[in-house]
Protein backbone atom coordinates (compact mmCIF):
# COMPACT_ATOMS: atom_id res chain seq x y z
CA UNK A 1 0.00 0.00 0.00
CA UNK A 2 1.36 3.76 -0.99
CA UNK A 3 2.14 6.08 1.08
CA UNK A 4 0.14 8.56 -0.04
CA UNK A 5 -3.13 6.13 0.42
CA UNK A 6 -2.14 5.39 3.81
CA UNK A 7 -2.14 9.04 4.92
CA UNK A 8 -5.73 9.39 2.66
CA UNK A 9 -7.14 6.52 5.09
CA UNK A 10 -5.37 7.75 8.21
CA UNK A 11 -7.29 10.90 7.57
CA UNK A 12 -10.70 9.78 6.26
CA UNK A 13 -10.80 7.20 9.36
CA UNK A 14 -10.07 10.01 11.47
CA UNK A 15 -12.34 12.02 9.86
CA UNK A 16 -15.69 9.53 10.35
CA UNK A 17 -14.41 9.30 13.66
CA UNK A 18 -14.99 12.77 14.49
CA UNK A 19 -18.26 12.80 13.07
CA UNK A 20 -19.81 10.42 15.58
CA UNK A 21 -21.74 12.57 17.34
CA UNK A 22 -22.05 11.41 20.86
CA UNK A 23 -24.25 14.39 22.35
CA UNK A 24 -26.97 12.47 19.54
CA UNK A 25 -26.10 9.01 20.47
CA UNK A 26 -26.09 9.15 24.64
CA UNK A 27 -29.54 11.53 24.57
CA UNK A 28 -30.77 8.16 21.88
CA UNK A 29 -29.47 5.74 24.91
CA UNK A 30 -30.72 7.84 27.60
CA UNK A 31 -33.96 8.44 26.23
CA UNK A 32 -33.52 12.37 25.60
CA UNK A 33 -34.94 14.75 23.34
CA UNK A 34 -32.77 15.60 20.30
CA UNK A 35 -29.95 18.18 21.50
CA UNK A 36 -30.72 20.00 18.62
CA UNK A 37 -34.20 20.81 19.47
CA UNK A 38 -33.49 22.77 22.28
CA UNK A 39 -31.06 25.19 24.34
CA UNK A 40 -28.61 26.28 21.90
CA UNK A 41 -29.54 23.61 19.39
CA UNK A 42 -25.72 22.61 19.81
CA UNK A 43 -25.00 18.72 20.22
CA UNK A 44 -22.33 18.98 22.34
CA UNK A 45 -22.11 18.38 26.16
CA UNK A 46 -22.88 21.47 27.35
CA UNK A 47 -26.60 21.42 25.49
CA UNK A 48 -27.17 17.81 26.72
CA UNK A 49 -26.64 19.27 30.44
CA UNK A 50 -29.64 21.77 29.96
CA UNK A 51 -31.57 18.62 29.33
CA UNK A 52 -30.70 18.14 33.28
CA UNK A 53 -29.30 14.75 32.99
CA UNK A 54 -25.78 15.15 34.09
CA UNK A 55 -24.83 11.65 33.30
CA UNK A 56 -25.65 12.04 29.95
CA UNK A 57 -24.00 15.02 29.47
CA UNK A 58 -20.88 13.68 31.38
CA UNK A 59 -20.90 10.48 28.64
CA UNK A 60 -21.45 13.31 25.80
CA UNK A 61 -18.07 15.11 27.31
CA UNK A 62 -16.05 12.14 27.33
CA UNK A 63 -16.80 10.21 24.25
CA UNK A 64 -16.28 13.94 22.29
CA UNK A 65 -12.83 14.19 24.08
CA UNK A 66 -12.34 10.55 23.60
CA UNK A 67 -12.57 10.13 19.85
CA UNK A 68 -10.48 13.57 19.33
CA UNK A 69 -7.44 11.66 21.58
CA UNK A 70 -8.10 8.94 19.90
CA UNK A 71 -7.29 9.59 16.32
CA UNK A 72 -4.41 11.71 17.44
CA UNK A 73 -3.11 8.60 19.59
CA UNK A 74 -3.38 5.66 16.60
CA UNK A 75 -1.68 8.25 14.44
CA UNK A 76 1.39 8.69 16.48
CA UNK A 77 1.43 5.12 17.45
CA UNK A 78 1.17 3.67 13.80
CA UNK A 79 2.54 6.38 12.02
CA UNK A 80 5.87 5.84 12.48
CA UNK A 81 5.81 2.63 11.34
CA UNK A 82 5.27 4.00 7.73
CA UNK A 83 7.34 6.22 7.76
CA UNK A 84 5.22 9.18 8.85
CA UNK A 85 5.31 11.48 12.45
CA UNK A 86 4.15 14.78 12.93
CA UNK A 87 2.83 15.68 9.74
CA UNK A 88 0.34 12.33 10.01
CA UNK A 89 -0.52 13.29 13.54
CA UNK A 90 -1.60 17.07 12.35
CA UNK A 91 -3.45 15.96 9.50
CA UNK A 92 -5.32 13.35 11.55
CA UNK A 93 -6.00 15.62 14.22
CA UNK A 94 -7.61 18.25 12.27
CA UNK A 95 -9.33 15.60 10.32
CA UNK A 96 -11.28 14.53 13.96
CA UNK A 97 -11.54 18.31 14.80
CA UNK A 98 -13.21 18.66 12.07
CA UNK A 99 -15.36 15.94 11.52
CA UNK A 100 -17.14 17.04 14.93
CA UNK A 101 -17.68 20.72 13.84
CA UNK A 102 -18.69 19.16 9.98
CA UNK A 103 -20.47 15.92 10.28
CA UNK A 104 -20.88 13.56 7.59
CA UNK A 105 -23.77 11.76 9.62
CA UNK A 106 -25.56 15.46 10.83
CA UNK A 107 -25.62 16.69 7.13
CA UNK A 108 -22.48 18.63 7.96
CA UNK A 109 -23.87 20.70 10.98
CA UNK A 110 -22.19 19.86 14.02
CA UNK A 111 -20.40 20.80 17.65
CA UNK A 112 -18.86 23.99 18.67
CA UNK A 113 -15.59 21.18 19.00
CA UNK A 114 -14.49 22.25 22.45
CA UNK A 115 -14.02 18.49 24.11
CA UNK A 116 -13.08 17.36 21.06
CA UNK A 117 -10.42 19.74 20.71
CA UNK A 118 -9.40 18.79 24.22
CA UNK A 119 -8.96 15.32 23.41
CA UNK A 120 -6.91 16.18 20.42
CA UNK A 121 -4.56 18.54 22.29
CA UNK A 122 -4.33 15.59 25.15
CA UNK A 123 -3.45 13.01 22.20
CA UNK A 124 -0.49 16.05 21.04
CA UNK A 125 0.68 16.72 24.13
CA UNK A 126 -0.72 15.71 27.16
CA UNK A 127 1.07 18.95 29.20
CA UNK A 128 -0.78 21.24 26.70
CA UNK A 129 -3.74 19.48 26.80
CA UNK A 130 -4.21 19.00 30.87
CA UNK A 131 -3.27 23.10 30.73
CA UNK A 132 -5.53 23.81 28.31
CA UNK A 133 -8.77 22.20 29.99
CA UNK A 134 -7.40 23.18 33.32
CA UNK A 135 -7.99 26.90 31.79
CA UNK A 136 -11.72 25.79 30.64
CA UNK A 137 -12.09 24.13 34.18
CA UNK A 138 -11.06 27.08 36.12
CA UNK A 139 -13.21 29.88 34.00
CA UNK A 140 -16.40 27.35 33.59
CA UNK A 141 -16.33 26.61 37.29
CA UNK A 142 -15.97 30.46 38.51
CA UNK A 143 -18.06 32.07 36.56
CA UNK A 144 -20.24 29.31 35.01
CA UNK A 145 -20.32 30.51 31.14
CA UNK A 146 -19.16 27.05 28.69
CA UNK A 147 -18.08 29.40 26.33
CA UNK A 148 -16.21 32.18 27.83
CA UNK A 149 -14.10 29.18 29.12
CA UNK A 150 -14.04 28.02 25.43
CA UNK A 151 -12.59 31.24 24.60
CA UNK A 152 -10.25 31.42 27.17
CA UNK A 153 -8.85 28.25 26.34
CA UNK A 154 -8.80 28.74 22.75
CA UNK A 155 -6.30 31.47 23.39
CA UNK A 156 -3.99 29.78 26.09
CA UNK A 157 -3.65 26.68 23.86
CA UNK A 158 -1.30 28.21 20.93
CA UNK A 159 0.67 30.21 23.44
CA UNK A 160 1.26 27.27 25.24
CA UNK A 161 2.43 25.44 22.22
CA UNK A 162 5.08 28.15 20.93
CA UNK A 163 6.62 28.40 24.41
CA UNK A 164 6.94 24.68 24.31
CA UNK A 165 8.16 23.72 21.21
CA UNK A 166 8.05 27.34 19.13
CA UNK A 167 6.97 27.08 15.10
CA UNK A 168 6.49 23.49 13.46
CA UNK A 169 3.47 21.74 11.99
CA UNK A 170 1.60 21.23 15.89
CA UNK A 171 1.96 24.25 16.57
CA UNK A 172 0.59 25.65 12.98
CA UNK A 173 -2.59 22.95 13.78
CA UNK A 174 -2.77 24.20 17.12
CA UNK A 175 -3.63 27.79 15.92
CA UNK A 176 -5.87 26.59 13.08
CA UNK A 177 -8.13 24.41 15.97
CA UNK A 178 -7.77 27.76 18.52
CA UNK A 179 -8.73 29.82 15.60
CA UNK A 180 -11.37 27.56 14.33
CA UNK A 181 -12.90 27.41 18.20
CA UNK A 182 -12.92 31.20 18.26
CA UNK A 183 -15.10 31.15 14.91
CA UNK A 184 -17.23 28.71 16.11
CA UNK A 185 -17.73 30.49 19.18
CA UNK A 186 -18.26 34.30 18.15
CA UNK A 187 -22.17 34.36 18.56
CA UNK A 188 -21.13 33.37 21.73
CA UNK A 189 -18.94 36.38 22.14
CA UNK A 190 -21.57 38.24 20.81
CA UNK A 191 -23.97 36.94 23.97
CA UNK A 192 -21.57 37.52 26.56
CA UNK A 193 -20.78 40.96 25.73
CA UNK A 194 -24.40 41.88 25.35
CA UNK A 195 -25.22 39.67 28.55
CA UNK A 196 -27.55 37.12 27.60
CA UNK A 197 -25.49 34.06 27.14
CA UNK A 198 -26.58 31.19 29.45
CA UNK A 199 -24.78 29.89 31.97
CA UNK A 200 -23.82 26.14 32.45
CA UNK A 201 -27.03 24.13 33.75
CA UNK A 202 -29.88 26.38 32.78
CA UNK A 203 -32.09 24.11 31.87
CA UNK A 204 -33.23 23.56 28.54
CA UNK A 205 -35.95 26.07 26.36
CA UNK A 206 -37.03 26.10 22.91
CA UNK A 207 -34.38 26.77 20.40
CA UNK A 208 -32.55 30.09 20.92
CA UNK A 209 -29.75 29.97 18.11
Amino acid sequence: MSGFLIVVLAILAAYLLGSVSCAVVCSRLFGLADPRSYGSGNPGATNVLRSGNKVAAACTLIGDMAKGWLAVFLAQKYGPGFGFAQGLTGAVALAAFFGHLYPVFLKFKGGKGVATAGGVLLGIDPLLGLITIGVWLAVAFTLRYSSLAALMAAAVAPLVALLSWGGGVLSLVVGIIATLLIVRHWGNLQRLMAGTEPKIGAKKKGRNG
